[in-house]
């Protein structure tokens, strides 16, 4: 018994002890930057190849906008391979040849590559050679032999080439383009050795070119002119009729080009339509014998005989999109359109030869923040019963991608987030103590439906939709995915904006989607043609009230391509999604400037300044104008006319002069420009301090035990010039043709505070980091054939005797900064901040960048180090030539320096630069 009372109070004593002890979590060394999440997107989908071989898997082989070749899985949507082509190499089509290749042609039809069909390796890789820029075409006939026979036809670059699809040898070709003939088509009748290459001279002629495909031997050329001439664009209907429009779009003209001989027959618009009011549009679909026009909110199906006559087949109205004709066995072929209406998005597929049927007819709940349908691709397969099934491959309009079958959604991937425009991060709630469990877990029903979730799991009696609720469950219960703040502000929102207008709620623990709203300000319309989004800043950031209110944040678009085009501005709650307000055709927008003040509800001011230089202060309130006055004398503001080579400093003057009286709109004037000269310098770049970054410290401690003292400075700005020579790509200009220099100004006074050259580099282009008192940069150094990175330092002189407390306080504070400055060989691709510090120090090395885009390692051999110890501060670089330390002045107003402090890859050395009170000192890296 007394065994068993002692058992009892030990176990209770572990009990208590266990309750009142705070549990902490770590990482093991081998979890140290390894990712919480990735997500991997391809952009807005242009074209569509699907590969369903019953010995294979089923998927579908995509073409983006954003450059993106990509294999997904037609099951889940998940990316099998993908490939990312330049910003230059354009994707112009793409194609699968002999079962096995995928074919793509790009830049502009100068590119052909085929690509292996499982796993994405390059198979072959043609350049095409031309005298010209022109339209890009792409033919890969249907032939079921594997021999080089089998020929890929490509226009581009103003010529036809005949490339073999085994290895892409290049077997003839033939010039088009120094006739100056704007080719529309390419055909090669099913079977036949005979090539028709089709277009318009001019704007009133059409030309047609019979090739033969075996030699591109020229076997007839004919032209004929059409009076009323060409809107431009032409569609093919069979082997020998193309449609196209008149140059008025009143008629309709089909052009007949049998052996080679061209015909014309045209039709009004009215005859067809009757009197409607509209401009007929063709649409590019590829429907046999068949052509669809949308005029008046409708889409009209036209056939054209035999005789050359047009038949109306079918009107249909609301239609979103159509896609391309698929064969379902011989002499069969079929269509499918998208209508939109009741929320719901409605699937009609059509046989060709008979639009009165349909052979599928479905409907689908859709959510409308995805906006409307772009684009359709179909594919069919075969059922147990024999019966023809079909699947659809939808775009919406904010660059999603849906999979469609059996009357639901298989898949949903959000491909928008590829072509992301700007993003803020925004802190979770607070999380609140003391709420009742039907308040966290939102009403009392979610509350119970959850514990018998939990509990027919516990049973294991959980159907497949259950066992995915419970997870679902589990994950936003889980510390990393909580929707609130943890104690070391890791957890947060990323608000993300897309090129498609749309915006995004990422959360940082797990990397899903919590909210996401197509902004209607950003949706194309009537009064807004071209939107775009331009960037998002914090509006409205709630600390005292953080509990009762949520922040918000303000985007900025424009109606229009150019930068005078009206702005709109939108703003929306960070939690919810919810849009608070938007304005509409506002004044141009140029640039930004969130303002350091707030309005007592926590509102930061902003001045927008439009194409004229003109301020408008927004929000447009009463106690924001109060604000913005008291402070209007200290707002200073720069622009840059890269074209021009000019940087300008503005301040505001006073109110606008202006019909309509407007308090919220402010005059400038300029008070300093530097003009750089356009024989010897471009600006390639510039960047300055994010206004909301923190400086955690306001000194760096040295070897010596002494302490130098960063120039902190939210009024700097980095600028990079390159040679004219250099300003393009890479080769273009020898190392003594090009130079890069950099600058270090101040926006205020127009100061040039720093100004270095690296002689022999270029652009390549430059990616800049500036942050605290550093600036870290990336180029290209001709003469090492390699890329670089340079870091700039730049430290307050003035502060060098503030050794103490009270020194440090009342201290001098001016613009004398001793700068530092070296580089090392780096290949990024880009680079930016995060919100974390971190100082990583590894052995010699100490680097404080708060970079994620490198951590250095020092690698050197002992053979290095010893060579390094040899060359180090022995010399000091003045005006671009060397001279010994020891020559520098112990007097007057050249400073001299020894710099001990010791960086891995970087050679101590001294600097003398007679400049006044400014001390520079500069370390050199040496080749080893």
């Amino acid at each position: 018994m007394g065994t068993t009372s002692m058992a009892s109070r030990v176990f209770l004593l572990l009990l208590i002890f266990l309750s009142s002890t705070n549990l902490s979590l770590s990482l093991y060394e081998d979890q140290v930057g390894l990712m919480d999440w990735h997500q991997q997107y391809i952009g807005k989908v242009k074209g569509a190849v699907f590969h369903t071989q019953k010995s294979g898997r089923r998927r579908v082989v995509l073409s983006t906008e954003e450059n993106v070749i990509a294999s997904l899985d037609l099951r889940h949507g998940e990316i099998f391979w993908r490939h990312v082509l330049g910003s230059n190499d354009v994707i112009d089509g793409i194609d699968i040849a002999l079962g096995k290749y995928v074919i793509t042609l790009s830049s502009g039809g100068g590119i052909l590559r085929a690509w292996n069909l499982p796993d994405g390796q390059m198979v072959w890789e043609s350049f095409l050679e031309g005298s010209g820029a022109s339209k890009s075409l792409l033919t890969v006939p249907t032939n079921l032999k594997v021999d080089k026979d089998n020929l890929i036809l490509v226009f581009g670059k103003g010529s036809l080439h005949a490339i073999s699809s085994i290895d892409g040898e290049v077997l003839w070709k033939k010039e088009i383009a120094p006739e100056s003939v704007e080719v529309q088509q390419i055909i090669q009748p099913l079977g036949s050795d005979i090539i028709y290459v089709l277009g318009f001279f001019g704007s009133s002629q059409f030309d047609a070119y019979k090739i033969n495909a075996r030699n591109g031997e020229l076997l007839k050329h004919n032209s004929a002119t059409f009076s009323g001439g060409f809107s431009g664009e032409a569609l093919v209907v069979s082997s020998e009729i193309l449609v196209t429009l008149d140059s008025t779009r009143s008629k309709l003209v089909i052009i007949s080009f049998q052996d080679g001989e061209i015909n014309y027959q045209q039709t009004h618009i009215s005859d067809i339509f009757g009197d409607s009011f509209g401009t007929p549009v063709l649409l590019p679909s590829k429907l046999p014998g068949v052509f669809s026009v949308k005029i008046y909110g409708a889409v009209v199906f036209i056939r054209v005989t035999g005789e050359g006559k047009l038949e109306v087949l079918d009107k249909i109205n609301n239609v979103a999109a159509i896609s391309d004709a698929i064969s379902l066995s011989e002499g069969q072929q079929a269509f499918a359109l998208i209508q939109h209406g009741d929320g719901k998005i409605h699937l009609t597929v059509k046989p060709s030869h008979d639009l009165s049927g349909d052979l599928l007819k479905e409907s689908i709940d859709m959510d409308n923040q995805r906006g409307t349908v772009h684009k359709i691709f179909i594919n069919n397969y075969i059922r147990t019963d024999r019966s023809h099934g079909f699947r659809a491959l939808i775009v919406m309009e904010d660059h999603s991608l849906l999979l469609l079958q059996q009357g639901a959604i298989v898949w949903s991937r959000e491909d928008g987030l590829a072509s992301i425009v700007d993003v803020v991060t925004s802190e979770l709630p607070v999380e609140k103590e003391g709420v009742s469990v039907a308040k966290v877990e939102q009403n009392l029903f979610e509350w119970l439906k959850g514990h018998i979730l939990k509990l027919k799991g516990t049973l294991m009696l959980a159907s497949a939709e259950d066992v995915a609720a419970i997870q679902e469950m589990r994950l936003k219960s889980f510390e990393k995915s909580k929707m609130t703040r943890d104690h070391n502000g890791f957890r947060k929102l990323l608000i993300v904006l897309t090129r498609a207008g749309k915006l995004f709620a990422l959360h940082t623990g797990y990397g899903q989607v919590v909210w996401s709203l197509l902004l209607p300000t950003l949706r194309r319309s009537e009064t807004c043609e071209y939107p775009t989004g331009l960037n998002i800043y914090q509006w409205q950031v709630p600390h005292h009230h953080a509990l009762d209110e949520n922040p918000s944040v303000l985007i900025v678009g424009r109606c229009g391509k150019s930068s005078d085009a009206p702005g709109v501005l939108s703003i929306v709650d960070a939690y919810t999604g919810k849009e608070i307000n938007s304005m509409a055709a506002i004044h141009s927008i140029a640039q930004v400037i969130p303002l350091p003040f707030t309005d007592s509800t926590e509102q930061r001011l902003h001045l927008l300044i439009d194409v004229n230089q003109h301020g408008h202060l927004y929000p447009r309130t009463s106690e924001a104008i109060d604000i913005f006055q008291r402070e209007l004398t200290n707002i200073y503001w720069y622009s840059v006319e890269a074209d021009n080579g000019i940087i300008k400093g503005h301040v505001l003057k006073s109110n606008c002069i202006q019909e309509v009286i407007d308090n919220y709109c402010f005059e400038s004037k300029d008070i300093w420009s530097i003009v750089f000269p356009s024989d010897s310098e471009r600006i390639i770049a510039t960047v300055t301090r994010k206004l909301s970054e923190v400086v955690h410290t306001q000194a760096k401690a040295i070897a010596d035990e002494d302490v130098m003292f960063k120039y902190i400075s939210k009024n700097l700005l980095f600028v990079a010039t390159v040679a004219p020579k250099g300003s393009g790509p890479i080769g273009t200009a020898t190392p003594e043709e090009s130079w890069l220099t950099v600058y270090l100004i101040d926006t205020v006074t127009g100061r040039i505070l720093h100004r270095m050259t690296h002689h022999g580099s270029q652009g390549g282009p430059v990616h800049a980091v500036f942050s605290e008192n550093w600036v870290v940069y990336h180029y290209f150094n001709l003469r090492a054939h390699r890329y670089e990175m340079s870091v700039i330092e730049i430290y307050d002189q003035s502060r060098a005797d503030n050794k103490d407390v009270w020194k440090l306080v009342l201290g001098k504070h001016n613009l004398t900064s001793p700068i530092s400055s070296y580089s090392r060989p780096e290949v990024v691709t880009n680079h930016s901040l995060t919100s974390s510090r971190r100082i990583t120090s590894e052995g010699p090395e100490f680097w404080h960048l708060t970079s994620v885009f490198w951590i250095p390692v020092d690698q050197s051999t002992p053979q290095q180090l010893r060579k390094r110890k040899a060359l180090s501060s022995n010399r000091f670089i003045a005006n671009n030539s060397s001279v010994l330390c020891d020559a520098c002045p112990q007097s007057g107003r050249t400073s001299r320096h020894n710099d001990s402090t010791s960086q891995a890859g970087v050679n101590n050395a001294c600097l003398c630069i007679r400049s006044g009170s400014v001390f520079h000192s500069t370390r050199t890296l040496e080749d080893l």
